[in-house]
């Protein structure tokens, strides 16, 4: 049988005190602030305390970060996000982040699969899904590859300096 949350190439992996730095430059890439909620850069100290605190249970935490893990050389290429969990209508958003040199050599899919099959075998959920912004053609490519639909269109959604893109609202239902 094999392991759920890895593959031949990757696995999937809790986060440990050892991302910290990691996790700092990722979090801190004002790049990626449009994506989600930052306003703000996360300091070590919340980062240390997040990795500390963190029960890695998604029923406590109603979120979960696992870590993209390549197998054969142990290194880690980014993360996994299951958020906004919602236990009682069986449903999570899905984030997925891989270092720059490593994209386009699909490991986002592979990681988006694993979670995939975490979510749906192990803890049952009915649907997952992801807000992905329009002009991000390698986030839509990724989720479309990977069998969600678009279910929806979130118009000027996110704001980039004084543009602001649409959103559109990707979901993948479990009908098994």
């Amino acid at each position: 049988m094999t392991p759920l949350l890895e593959n031949n190439d990757i696995s999937l992996r809790a986060t440990e005190p050892e991302d910290l730095e990691l996790l700092y430059r990722w979090e801190n890439d004002t790049r990626q602030w449009p994506l989600g909620n930052a306003t703000a850069p996360f300091s070590r100290y919340t980062l240390r305390q997040y990795l500390a605190e963190s029960n890695q249970d998604i029923f406590a935490d109603r979120q979960l970060r696992l870590m993209i893990t390549l197998r054969h050389e142990e290194e880690t290429i980014g993360a996994a996000d299951l958020y906004d969990f919602d236990p009682f209508h069986l449903r999570a958003a899905v984030g997925i982040l891989v270092e720059t040199d490593k994209r386009q050599q699909g490991y986002g899919l592979q990681a988006l699969q694993l979670l995939e099959r975490y979510a749906f075998s192990f803890l049952q959920l009915k649907q997952l899904y992801a807000f992905v912004p329009c002009s991000n053609v390698a986030s839509n490519k990724l989720f479309t590859k990977a069998g969600y639909e678009e279910s929806g269109l979130l118009r000027e959604w996110i704001r980039y300096d004084d543009l602001f893109d649409d959103v559109r609202v990707m979901q993948r239902i479990n009908h098994g």
